[in-house]
């Protein structure tokens, strides 16, 4: 299959970042690169960590999830760039989730299925959530490991400079030119912003922000209102 450059972007999560650079299989069929773009204020946590993994390009980025993945979609060599949050955990042989991407005609963009490290009922009623999402809407988040051929991530420019909702502009701007492949893989994210903000005031606030972006209000103003 065709190479793979892993995207990695860090703002203040070196713990999580450490974990899954710990615990990823990297090395895996495919895998040209691994790179984390972070910011200078992440300097210091971050060194002991760059020490310990020298296999990994360490890239500085302007702040911004949407600038740091740009930057490192700019120093990658793969023809599939995979996105991957800092808190997300990928699959045992997550690089076949790209090959079946891949033979596929038309397919742009795909996306692992989502799921929470939490043994709650409400985790598993957010799963379903997302999936049904994904299968009616086709718009999976950036937490789903999102990875894009990149002849068409250049094509469209890239991420969109927006301080939020730039992974649903990006797969809408890609699904214009090909297909999204949503694969069966399970790729697992961190349920820690949940439980410490509320699981109901979280889903709810995903929920508001969604369709306010779809009725058109502006990125700058949702970011304003995003609980971190």
């Amino acid at each position: 299959m065709s190479s793979i450059s892993v995207i990695i972007p860090v703002y203040r999560d070196t713990d999580a970042l450490a974990r899954t650079l710990a615990v990823t299989d990297f090395g895996g069929a495919g895998v040209a690169e691994v790179i984390v773009a972070s910011t200078r204020e992440d300097a210091e946590s971050l060194a002991p960590l760059r020490a310990a993994h020298p296999e990994v390009l360490w890239i500085d980025a302007p702040r911004g999830r949407a600038s740091q993945m740009n930057a490192g979609a700019a120093k990658a060599s793969g023809s599939w760039l995979l996105f991957l949050h800092a808190d997300t955990r990928l699959p045992d042989g997550w690089p076949s989730a790209i090959a079946d991407a891949e033979r596929r005609a038309g397919v742009v963009v795909g996306c692992f299925r989502f799921a929470l490290d939490s043994p709650r009922l409400v985790a598993r009623a957010i799963e379903i959530g997302v999936r049904l999402r994904v299968a009616l809407f086709g718009l999976p988040y950036g937490d789903q490991a999102i990875f894009v051929r990149r002849e068409a991530f250049d094509a469209i420019g890239g991420y969109s400079p927006l301080p939020i909702m730039e992974d649903v502009d990006l797969v809408r701007r890609l699904r214009e030119t090909g297909r999204l492949w949503p694969a069966s893989y399970v790729a697992v994210t961190s349920a820690r912003r949940w439980e410490r903000l509320g699981w109901f005031r979280v889903t709810a606030q995903h929920l508001r922000l969604i369709v306010l972006y779809f009725l058109g209000v502006a990125p700058e103003r949702l970011k304003c209102s995003h609980a971190d």
